[in-house]
């Protein structure tokens, strides 16, 4: 028995030891990951709309071409959008800063009226709400850097999906028992291809919806916060609250009170359809993770990957998790990492 424990513990130590290991490799060797990691994703999104092509006699080669070939005229579009709104916004960021900090203090002296009595320099030196801004710019200019190997990501795509059909079948020959495990390789496969695909219009709806909603209230660069919305939705619950901070900011420096209300109430009215009635329809709640392990898998993926990393960490979670369920050994850690009202 003594022996038996033994070995199960010396199993545990080897096992830990070959993940320290492989997350160090991970770490140093991000550069190639992030873009390849990119490509994967943008594989998995853009198979559903080929396989729609297929419907159609359309030509899998011809299908990839059309896709990749929209994908790319709307990203260069927003790109420029979003890279000439983030250059100006970055030149007046000092100048927000300064008025924001002066909104604060207003509402420090207002509190005071009140006999709350609150102290600005100390409440400024641990609180700066331009790192709030600071974090949003940080996080575009991240991800844009990455994008900077677009030639590659898109180029490792197109691959992949061409290698896409056999990719099962080449799995299931290198397995010692394929029959076995045919089952839970295609499920595997099924359930991140769904889920991706729908977390990506998803999030694209509320990005949308949320840039209109600052364009009509008319919030300087809709377009940006629309694209940061439209990325942290992939991030439930914290994402969503992130990324209508800066706006709501801006409103309040800019337009004052009542407008940066109207922002609070509208990012929360169209998260709380997206989030609550939209995704579940036709996600379902099967796939759902708890707030801990998204926060925890944010912090996690953020410090391995950056800020794609970050951008990324639910689904790279919910990949983990799904692969875990399709195993009888890992299921119970699936389950610690679902939500508990499953």
């Amino acid at each position: 028995m003594t022996q038996g424990k033994l070995v199960g513990a010396s199993r545990g130590f080897v096992i830990l030891a070959a993940l320290v290991v492989i997350l160090a490799g991970i770490k140093m060797s991000s550069d190639i990951i992030v873009p390849m990691l990119l490509a994967v994703f943008i594989a998995i999104i853009c198979n559903p709309l080929i396989s729609y092509l297929a419907k159609f006699k359309v030509p899998k080669g011809l299908a990839v071409i059309i896709v990749f070939m929209l994908i790319i005229l709307v990203g260069m579009s927003v790109a420029g959008l979003v890279g000439q709104s983030l250059n100006d916004f970055s030149q007046k960021l000092p100048e927000y800063k300064i008025l924001l900090q002066e909104k604060f203090i207003w509402l420090v002296d207002i509190a005071a009226k009140y006999n709350i009595l609150i102290d600005k320099e100390q409440i400024l030196s641990f609180f700066d709400p331009g790192k709030v801004i600071d974090f949003a710019t940080n996080t575009l200019t991240g991800l844009g850097s990455v994008m900077a190997n677009l030639f590659l990501i898109v180029l490792t795509a197109i691959f992949m999906l061409f290698e896409a059909p056999v990719v099962s079948k080449k799995v299931h020959l290198a397995l010692a028992d394929p029959q076995m495990k045919m089952h839970h390789i295609d499920r595997f496969l099924d359930s991140v291809n769904s889920y991706l695909a729908i977390k990506t219009l998803v999030s694209l709806a509320t990005g949308v919806l949320a840039a209109i909603l600052l364009w009509v209230l008319g919030v300087d660069y809709f377009v940006l916060w629309g694209v940061l919305a439209f990325m942290l939705n992939y991030i439930p619950n914290i994402g969503s609250m992130i990324a209508a901070i800066p706006a709501v900011l801006l409103a309040l420096v800019l337009q004052g009170p009542a407008v940066a209300g109207i922002v609070v109430l509208g990012y929360v009215t169209i998260n709380t359809i997206m989030g609550n009635v939209v995704e579940p329809r036709f996600m379902g709640k099967g796939l759902g993770l708890s707030t801990l392990v998204v926060f925890l898998s944010l912090i996690f993926w953020g410090w391995l990957l950056g800020t794609v990393g970050m951008l990324l960490s639910v689904p790279l979670t919910m990949i983990v998790k799904i692969a875990l369920e399709a195993s009888d050994e890992g299921r119970w850690m699936a389950v610690l990492l679902g939500n508990v009202e499953e």
